[in-house]
């Protein structure tokens, strides 16, 4: 039932509303409210809000260096002590997206910093990932038809572009990580009519080159299935990726998916869990969805997570 909906729907809820894919026209952008929240648990699969969060923690309300219409997408790292927040910054001047910062000393009060990177065409998603001692970037331009690396010069203010790792579709939401000594990249990368599709890239090294992996698209044709949802984990010896789940409103629910094998020949994964860890919920932020978290372990086992989720004002 679910998959003939996505069929029936796929154009409608994965291009025309989405984020970072499509920029907002009309008064759309001011009905869509996007925020950041913080979550935590004994596993990313479990997550709550703690007692000493009032979220969300940051909204377009905090964003001082220009006029925001939402938040979303965040990645966060940490640096010597302290917590550092990349998310996407709607522009309504412009009516593109922007990369703010926010800092935190213990990752439940955000300060925000500013916009650190911003270009012509519309930047979200702000994949960050730390290498030989330098911190990188991968945001999503899918309108450049590319998924493009940046490299911190300095961290975390400034962003120079190193090169495009991937180039040919329009790449949207590009999830980097490394597994057993290899790099690999999850891509949603449809084409007009033909939406759904998940590829899977692999390469000795972040910068590339990359391969597309043999099995690639892993999803094809499963718009619940296919566009990544945050950042790849490891958890329990498990690796698990996260999808956004976009029925029956893109933004709805995040998926979770075990990778059961991943080598440069091979690749199986099954769901996790009968229904959404993410969805929406009981408070006013977050009240019609939830379609992104970055879930970090701490140093007690337990697991803080970075998420967005939004309400629908319009009609």
């Amino acid at each position: 039932m679910i998959a003939a909906l996505a069929k029936q729907r796929g154009k409608s809820l994965l291009w025309s509303v989405a984020p970072g894919v499509m920029r907002f026209r009309g008064s759309r952008r001011t009905h869509w409210k996007w925020s950041i929240g913080m979550m935590t648990g004994d596993s990313p699969l479990g997550l709550h809000t703690p007692r000493e969060v009032i979220n969300p923690v940051l909204t377009c309300d905090d964003i001082t260096d220009l006029h925001a219409g939402f938040v979303a997408d965040p990645f966060m790292l940490r640096k010597d002590g302290e917590w550092y927040m990349f998310f996407e910054v709607l522009n309504l001047q412009t009516e593109l997206g922007e990369i703010g910062l926010a800092t935190s000393q213990d990752g439940l009060e955000w300060e925000y910093q500013g916009v650190v990177l911003r270009g012509p065409q519309h930047l979200s998603y702000p994949h960050v990932f730390g290498f030989q001692g330098e911190w990188y970037m991968v945001p999503e331009s899918w309108k450049s038809g590319a998924a493009t690396l940046y490299r911190a010069d300095p961290f975390p203010w400034y962003w120079r572009r190193v090169t495009n790792l991937l180039e040919g579709y329009r790449f949207a939401d590009s999830s980097i990580f490394s597994h057993q000594g290899r790099w690999w990249l999850f891509s949603e990368a449809s084409t007009p009519g033909n939406h759904g599709v998940l590829r899977l890239f692999g390469s000795e090294r972040p910068e590339g080159p990359w391969v597309e992996h043999p099995a690639s698209p892993v999803v094809n044709g499963d718009i619940c299935a296919s566009r990544p949802a945050g950042r790849v984990i490891e958890m329990d010896g498990r690796l698990v990726r996260f999808s956004q789940n976009p029925v029956p409103r893109y933004g709805t629910a995040v998926n979770a998916f075990e990778i059961l094998e991943l080598t440069p020949g091979e690749y199986r994964e099954r769901p996790l869990g009968g229904s959404h860890i993410l969805g929406p919920g009981a408070e006013s932020w977050n009240r019609d969805g939830m379609h992104h978290l970055d879930a970090h372990m701490l140093d007690d086992g337990s697991w803080l997570a970075c998420v967005d989720g939004f309400i629908w004002t319009g009609s």
